[in-house]
């Protein structure tokens, strides 16, 4: 008899991850192992302290999992992994684990797209909630999804078709991801790590409009017509294939941000900053004490960086929904924690008539509870892995 829990692992980057989800509708146990204070020193993942985090705490994460949820692993339907895109040495552990586990246990296992995750971390929020109220099940709708993260920043079609689903990759970033922009801008200014948190919350005390940044209109390079991008996760699209109005650039904004630090005499208190905040990795939460860590010139760098960032995202994805006749728009990955970009782009989507969905604070990160929601679909059309699987560090999603 089918119990419908899938035992799923995400290992993709910083963040070691066991749930057990319910046929992709109700988590059961979430289990997270952070690797931020490995990583704080660095300003930035290291790849290879990475895989030796996960390797420490694949297993312990695991058992913790089963635990939680109270069920042994003859309880289970099928093992789910992140299969990529993400580091190859950190999502090869979880895929050695998950595959010596379903052959021990003789369970099926199935491939996830780590940018599938995120979709379905927004699906799982809503089948949760419309659970909870017994109300219908909102999640089987086309939508538009943002995914932007430290590692994304791509817009894709989702559409639901025969209990699955299809994507079709409608935007991307040509090079920095935006919540990359983010931990490096912080990183600049002496900030913690992740740089997003910190932001978000210190923006809250400068004014957005002190430093005018812009974003400039990206036009299609005729040399690169029909040719994949030299740029990260390059085998997403080829640029000739996307619509320029929907591509999305934040290495000039970064650099805007170091110039400006340069120009005002900014860096070496940026210097003095990083071992404080390295000693309290959580940002201030008053006034008060955040005037104590930043001149208000850098709450207001921060403000006007936030502010930026936050409408070129909508921008791009209002557009694209506009161009498609998107009703519902879905905003996931780790970015989407982001306090500013929560209230602007809701606010936003009702004036216009359209429907935006979050994932629960929880479900922004990299978390292995998307991952079993995205499983479910995969499980019931019977779309397991074979033994061969392995990492995929640039896995691609949709067409």
């Amino acid at each position: 008899m089918s119990t419908g829990l899938i035992l799923a692992i995400e290992s993709s980057c910083d963040e070691t991850a066991a749930a057990l989800v319910e046929r992709g509708a109700r988590t059961r146990a979430s289990v997270v192992a952070s690797q931020i204070p490995t990583h704080a020193r660095y300003g930035g993942v290291v790849p290879e302290l990475a895989s030796r985090e996960h390797l420490r705490a694949v297993v312990p994460v695991v058992r913790a999992a089963l635990a939680e949820a109270g069920v042994g692993f003859q309880d289970l339907d099928a093992i789910a992994v992140t299969s990529g895109p993400g580091l190859a040495g950190a999502l090869l552990v979880g895929i050695s684990y998950a595959k010596a586990l379903a052959m021990a246990i003789e369970k099926p296992l199935i491939a996830i797209n780590h940018l599938e995750g995120h979709i379905h971390a927004v699906l799982l929020h809503e089948r949760e909630a419309a659970l909870a109220a017994r109300q219908p099940d909102p999640a089987d709708e086309p939508a538009l999804a943002l995914v932007v993260s430290g590692g994304h920043t791509h817009l894709y079609l989702a559409q639901p078709a025969n209990g699955a689903w299809r994507y079709k990759l409608v935007g991307r970033t040509l090079d920095d991801a935006a919540g990359e922009a983010y931990d490096k801008v912080a990183k600049l200014l002496g900030l913690g790590y992740p740089g997003g948190p910190w932001i978000d919350v210190l923006s809250r005390f400068g004014n957005a409009k002190a430093v005018p940044f812009t974003f400039a209109q990206i036009k299609t390079k005729l040399h690169l017509a029909g040719k994949a991008p030299r740029t990260k996760a390059a085998r997403t699209a080829p640029i000739a294939t996307l619509n320029p109005h929907f591509l999305f650039s934040f290495s000039g904004i970064k650099t805007a941000v170091l110039r400006h630090v340069e120009l005002n005499g900014m860096r070496a208190a940026a210097e003095a900053r990083a071992p404080l905040t390295l000693a309290n990795p959580k940002p201030p939460q008053t006034r008060e004490a955040a005037l104590e860590l930043c001149p208000q010139p850098v709450l207001d760098l921060v403000a006007s960086f936030q502010h930026a960032v936050v409408g070129d995202l909508m921008k791009k994805t209002f557009a694209a929904a506009e161009a498609l006749g998107a009703k519902r728009i879905l905003v996931t990955g780790g970015v989407a924690a982001n306090r500013e970009l929560r209230e602007r782009l809701t606010a936003e989507a009702t004036r216009r008539g359209i429907r935006a969905a979050f994932p629960a604070t929880a479900l922004s990160t990299d978390n292995a509870a998307m991952i079993g929601a995205a499983a479910w679909p995969r499980f019931v059309a019977g779309e397991f892995a074979g033994p061969d699987l392995s990492a995929d560090p640039a896995l691609a999603l949709g067409v």
